[in-house]
């Protein structure tokens, strides 16, 4: 081991310092998904790049389904994670309609039809928003939707647990329940 000089050991901090301040690095290109196919992002127009600021990413979780990151604290819910946990679905009771549900949609949805039928189905309770209509798009524009179909499910307090937008997340998040039932 040397021994250093205090001037020494403050010379190579400040030397230190000044390489960190000129890191020189380039910028990265994010491709995402626009109108069915993918693009580099800083070649969208404005509204796009601002509806990609409004999404909400998704990660499967192992037990957990759709786990939103922690950098999500724009969620209709208030901040909190919406995550239904598969031993907590399987805990809810159809008969006293722990959770409930809002389905947005539009006419000229392709990918509708089938949720609509699928929610017609199942044995939990809610209602339909038609996007189509100045307050269907006013109640979606004030809980986050961008996207038709898309199927909030909230618990018995109201508060939102999770987002699908298809008939195969959809079944994932029902199966408990229409098994309870």
């Amino acid at each position: 081991m040397t021994n250093k000089s205090l001037a020494t050991i403050e010379a190579e901090i400040e030397q230190t310092k000044n390489a960190l301040e000129n890191v020189k690095g380039t910028d990265t290109e994010v491709y995402a998904r626009i109108v069915g196919y993918y693009r580099s992002v800083r070649n969208w127009n404005k509204g796009k790049r601002d509806e990609y600021n409004h999404r909400k990413q998704f990660v499967y979780g192992g037990d957990n389904v759709y786990v939103p990151t922690e950098a999500d604290t724009s969620c209709a819910c208030g901040g909190a994670t919406p995550v239904i946990n598969k031993t907590e679905a399987s805990n809810l009771n159809c008969s006293n309609q722990d959770i409930s549900y809002e389905f947005f949609a539009r006419k000229t949805c392709p990918n509708c039809p089938p949720v609509k039928a699928y929610l017609a189905n199942s044995p939990v309770l809610g209602t339909f928003v038609d996007v189509d209509t100045e307050e269907g798009l006013a109640i979606a524009a004030e809980k986050g939707v961008f996207a038709a179909p898309t199927v909030i499910i909230y618990d018995a307090k109201g508060m939102e647990i999770a987002r699908a937008h298809s008939v195969a997340e959809l079944s994932v998040l029902f199966e408990p329940v229409a098994s309870a039932c």
